[in-house]
């Protein structure tokens, strides 16, 4: 395959490492980076861990360009079964390998903790940052010979929780120290008891040695405009009113819907294989149920947004990419698509399906973030809507970086579709600054 200048430089300036960390900023294609820093270190046994929604990318990807490994889907059975047989059975030279499997159930193969001498791949390697998960303690116990790692974010910001990447990466240092050399921390009391947080004003220190540490084990580090001149993004909020019932909601904490108005549903028929029903009762009794249910009060329960997405998705017959969060969002969502008669495709953690979007160039394609806001190409589009917010700052940006990379020709425009009064003001607000919103949340729980 021809690679860009960028990505080759990777490679050479990599060239002597067998562990390795392709920090490339989203567009940039840390996947052919990695696929062929694998093929260069020449391992007959690959194992590659991304994403379940990732997993037929990731197998055609190595089938269209790396025809001489045998590829497993390690998410099937009968791929895991062929796959756990031809392992124990290779010869130096005879046959190359790779499989591919996604994080969560990685850790429920023991078998993976026996095997030796192989390079392991980590796409999106930020899905280890929390060492105490139990995806990350089972990455940390494999015994690769060769590990690379690929994110555009491989922290979201939170240099805390880059420990269990450098322990792959080699670079021999305890959380302990890691933690004392680079991270500035401050107790506070919860509840009567001591707890360690990361200073808000100062959060970290010699962050200079620390990117510099990390080059010495292998990382490169790239963003975008370092590369390529990308097309101009806009950003464009449209403000929708809350509705009576979310402000009564605020009071009362308590509210029955009345979802038969929402979208236009003909009878109590309709909801019929849907996730919807006619009434819905919401009790907001602790604080996550209240911030839930609000969430929901400004997606599929305010008319005034979901008007507002179908006047919008009336505007044009370009390309539509729709990043939405619930379920019932969807059903509301493809309800008023199908008004319009624009054929859909769909990414969500039941459906990947995109041959609409591929196919046609009025289609409309609803994302779940969880699903696909991290490593999908959609540069077939210019425009993205947002029906509701993400309150994960890695994912809002990953999503924004679904049409804004390269092969991108066109402007790129993001409609945020924000509440007024509400608290998705609040989540826009943070997630602006590259933060989580529940981060936010907490320390005005500790302030109070």
């Amino acid at each position: 395959m021809q690679l860009y200048p960028h990505q080759e430089q990777a490679l050479i300036q990599t060239e002597d490492f067998n562990r390795v960390a392709y920090y490339l900023d989203m567009g940039l294609g840390k996947t052919f980076v990695g696929s062929e820093k694998m093929k260069q270190l020449g391992t007959d046994l690959n194992i590659l861990v991304c994403q379940k929604s990732l997993i037929s990318t990731w197998v055609e990807h190595f089938k269209t360009y790396y025809s001489d490994y045998d590829i497993y889907d390690l998410t099937s059975k009968n791929g895991m079964k062929a796959f756990m047989s031809c392992s124990s059975m290779i010869q130096n030279g005879q046959f190359k390998m790779i499989g591919v499997i996604n994080y969560d159930l990685l850790f429920r193969r023991k078998f993976f903790l026996e095997l030796e001498h192989y390079t392991l791949m980590l796409d999106e390697s930020s899905m280890i940052q929390n060492e105490d998960a139990k995806r990350s303690k089972f990455v940390l116990q494999m015994k690769p010979d060769n590990v690379i790692l690929l994110s555009g974010t491989p922290t979201s910001g939170k240099y805390e929780n880059l420990w269990s990447q450098i322990n792959l990466l080699g670079w021999n240092i305890s959380k302990n120290l890691y933690n004392r050399q680079y991270v500035n921390w401050t107790t506070i009391e919860v509840g009567g008891f001591p707890m360690k947080i990361v200073d808000k004003d100062e959060p970290y220190k010699n962050v200079d040695r620390l990117k510099q540490k990390l080059r010495n084990h292998g990382a490169v580090f790239l963003k975008t405009d370092e590369c390529f001149e990308l097309p101009e993004q806009t950003f464009i909020s449209i403000n929708v009113p809350t509705s009576k019932e979310y402000r009564k909601f605020q009071k009362n904490s308590i509210i029955t819907i009345d979802t038969l108005n929402m979208v236009e549903f003909k009878d109590d028929s309709d909801f019929e294989g849907t996730d919807a029903t006619p009434r819905v009762e919401l009790i907001g009794d602790t604080t996550l149920t209240k911030r839930l249910y609000s969430r929901m009060l400004c997606g599929q329960y305010n008319k005034d947004k979901l008007k507002a997405f179908e006047d919008l998705a009336y505007s044009t017959q370009d390309r539509l990419i729709v990043f939405y969060n619930f379920n019932e969002e969807l059903t509301a969502l493809k309800k008023i698509v199908d008004k319009l008669n624009r054929p859909i495709s769909e990414v969500n953690g039941q459906v990947k399906d995109l041959s609409n979007y591929e196919s046609e160039d009025n289609s409309i394609t609803f994302i779940q973030y969880q699903a696909g806001a991290m490593g999908l190409n959609l540069q077939k589009s210019n425009k993205i809507i947002y029906f509701t917010l993400t309150e994960k700052s890695e994912l809002f940006e990953q999503s924004k970086k679904r049409i804004h990379r390269i092969g991108q020709k066109n402007n790129c425009f993001y409609y945020l579709l924000i509440c007024k009064g509400s608290l998705e003001e609040d989540i826009l607000q943070t997630l602006e600054m590259r933060k989580d919103y529940t981060d936010e949340l907490f320390k005005e729980y500790i302030r109070k």
